[in-house]
C-alpha cells in the first residue's frame, strides 16, 4: 500500500518536472524567435536608411536604423586642423572625400564630415545629404546624417541636445561658423519638409538620425549665429 502511494507520488512529481522543463523550453524558444524577428526588422530599417539618404525623393526620406553592432571606428577629439587641404594625402577619410568637422561640445561630439552617403561612409564619419544640401557653410539648408549606434558613437547622444545648445562646423576653408539650435522633433519617414525647407536666406544645419524605437527620425535644425 505504502509502495502504490509512493510510486504515484513520484509519478506525480515525474510528471510535473516534465510539464515545467516543457514549459521552459518553449518560453526561451519564443524568447529567441522574437529576438530573430527583432534583429531581421533592424537590418531592414538600415538597409532602407542608406538606400533613401543616397536617392531622397519627396515623401521618401532618410529611413531608420538601429544598428547595435559595436562600433570600432571611433574618431572623437579630432584636431579641426586635419580637415584643411593640404595636399592629396590629406583630402580623404577612410577612403571618403572630407569636407568638413562638426563639433558639439555638450556632448563631447567631434567627428570628420564626409562629402558622400553610403553604407560604409556613415559608418565612421557625418555624411552630407548632398542632393539636397547648400555646402557646409553656405547659405540655404545642409543635411547631415549619420547613424544612431547604442555605443555612444556618432550621432548616438544627439538626442539629449536641446534648443539653444551650440553646433561648430568647421569647412574645408579652415572657417568655423557657429550654429544654435532652434527646433528638434521626431518625423515619420513620409516626412521631408526638414530637407525642403526655405531658409530665408539663412544658413541651416539639420541633423538627422533614427530614433532607438526603429519607427520615427529624430530631426534637430539650427541656424548660423
Amino acid at each position: 500500500m505504502f509502495e502504490s502511494k509512493y510510486g504515484k507520488a513520484l509519478t506525480i512529481g515525474l510528471v510535473l518536472l516534465i510539464v515545467i522543463v516543457i514549459g521552459v523550453l518553449i518560453f526561451f524558444t519564443i524568447d529567441y524567435i522574437k529576438s530573430v524577428n527583432t534583429n531581421n526588422e533592424a537590418l531592414h530599417e538600415a538597409n532602407k536608411f542608406i538606400n533613401e539618404v543616397k536617392s531622397p525623393e519627396k515623401n521618401n526620406t532618410i529611413s531608420n536604423e538601429t544598428d547595435t553592432n559595436s562600433q570600432t571606428n571611433v574618431i572623437l577629439n579630432i584636431q579641426t586642423e586635419n580637415i584643411i587641404s593640404g595636399g592629396d594625402a590629406d583630402d580623404t577619410y577612410k577612403g571618403f572625400k572630407k569636407a568638413g568637422v562638426i563639433e558639439i561640445p555638450k556632448i563631447n561630439l567631434n567627428y570628420i564630415i564626409v562629402s558622400e552617403v553610403d553604407s560604409d561612409s556613415i559608418e565612421v564619419a557625418i555624411a552630407i545629404q548632398e542632393q539636397v544640401s547648400a555646402g557646409l557653410n553656405k547659405v540655404g539648408n545642409t543635411v547631415l546624417v549619420s547613424h544612431n549606434y547604442k555605443n555612444g558613437t556618432l550621432f548616438s547622444n544627439i538626442n539629449n541636445l536641446v534648443k539653444d545648445d551650440k553646433i561648430y562646423i568647421t569647412d574645408k576653408t579652415g572657417t568655423k561658423q557657429s550654429y544654435t539650435i532652434y527646433d528638434i522633433y521626431t518625423t515619420g519617414t513620409g516626412d521631408s519638409e526638414y530637407m525642403e525647407r526655405d531658409t530665408n536666406g539663412q544658413k541651416e544645419i539639420t541633423l538627422v538620425t533614427c530614433t532607438n524605437e526603429t519607427k520615427s527620425r529624430l530631426v534637430i535644425c539650427a541656424k548660423a549665429d
